[in-house]
């Protein structure tokens, strides 16, 4: 599938920019697939205002695929969606592995009806710039690609501005998350982008989740070839958005709004250092992201949308002092949070 058969909704919307979490897993106490939670996740996003779902992705667990569970979960957040709401959404399916394995995810995503690859190079981290751009080419050959600045401490590899100018060539790349925790190698992202001429095709989502209101709300100036590029992030794929998602839509609002009219005020852009306060306790940020699914999976536990906080590894948990973390974050950040909006609704998702 190529980026121009994208349903205009659909392009635009990815283009303009929108919130989009990272689809979490749904398990139970034997730590198989709970479809009901499952759904209820996805009601929950479409309700809170997300503009599209990113599923299979780091938050979903890359171990999806080493227990069969890989379609299963795309196809029930596929067909979740569409039965909830008649809005278009940005459907965007995660692709992992070596290149034979991720091609087959990504025909497996299009047989779906999902709209792009968000494109993992975790599998390559010994390939060569080459090999690597050889990849993403195999895949843009089947599905309009998200590149994916995965940040190295919990599995990605260092990509260089080299890198992201002929990823950012290759025609089908439609967006690139950006999301290596580090200004240095963002502006790596910028810089390849604007040196490929692709600014205007490709559309730039913050996965910082440590930097996420900045990074929407101020511009980035690029110097390329005697001129300056101003490029501003679009929208967010995010796992820290897999939590508080209603609140994160009206923080996106407010963002947008404000970005319009040329006005930032300081308790907007003082906004970045509380959310950034939430995700490191979301993400264990104390024990080096060890905790960073199970976090965001016991703040919708403690929401009632998870039954219990169990992933695929079983030794996959909460680190030591996150709990705590959690229980003052809560405490201290309550205005940002949606917990009145899912208490409100949660019996409705649950059916």
């Amino acid at each position: 599938m190529h980026r121009s058969e994208l349903p205009s909704p659909v392009a635009q919307r990815l283009a303009q920019g929108t919130v989009i979490p990272a689809h979490p897993l749904a398990l139970d106490a034997t730590y198989k697939l709970d479809e009901r939670r499952q759904r209820a996740l996805t009601r929950y996003y479409v309700d809170a205002g997300a503009g599209g779902l990113a599923v299979g992705v780091h938050t979903t667990q890359f171990a999806i695929r080493q227990v069969g569970l890989y379609e299963p979960v795309l196809s029930l957040a596929a067909q979740a969606a569409a039965a909830w709401t008649e809005r278009p959404l940005v459907m965007i399916a995660g692709l992992a592995g070596p290149t034979e394995s991720a091609v087959a995810e990504a025909r497996t995503a299009v047989r779906l009806g999902y709209h792009a690859g968000l494109l993992s190079l975790s599998a390559l981290r010994e390939a060569s710039e080459d090999e690597l751009v050889e990849h993403c080419r195999a895949l843009a050959g089947e599905i309009p690609l998200i590149g994916f600045y995965l940040q190295p401490s919990v599995g990605g590899r260092v990509l260089g501005a080299s890198f992201w100018k002929r990823f950012a060539e290759i025609d089908n790349v439609v967006a690139i998350k950006t999301a290596p925790f580090n200004r240095y190698r963002t502006l790596d992202v910028i810089r390849g982008v604007v040196a490929a001429g692709a600014a205007d095709r490709i559309a730039l989502y913050t996965g910082n989740d440590d930097h996420i209101v900045l990074d929407l709300a101020l511009p980035f100036d690029v110097r390329h070839e005697g001129r300056t590029h101003r490029i501003r992030f679009k929208g967010g794929l995010l796992g820290h958005w897999s939590v508080w998602t209603k609140g994160a839509v009206s923080l996106f609002s407010q963002v947008e709004a404000a970005v319009a009219s040329g006005v930032l005020d300081e308790d907007l852009l003082a906004l970045d250092a509380r959310v950034t306060d939430c995700n490191a306790a979301f993400f264990d940020v104390a024990n080096d992201f060890a905790g960073c699914i199970a976090g965001c999976h016991e703040v919708l536990r403690r929401q009632g949308l998870l039954e219990g906080i169990w992933c695929l590894d079983p030794t996959e948990a909460l680190g030591t002092g996150q709990a705590a973390e959690i229980d003052r974050v809560l405490a201290e950040h309550a205005d940002l949070s949606d917990d009145a909006f899912v208490a409100g609704n949660l019996s409705r998702w649950l059916a």
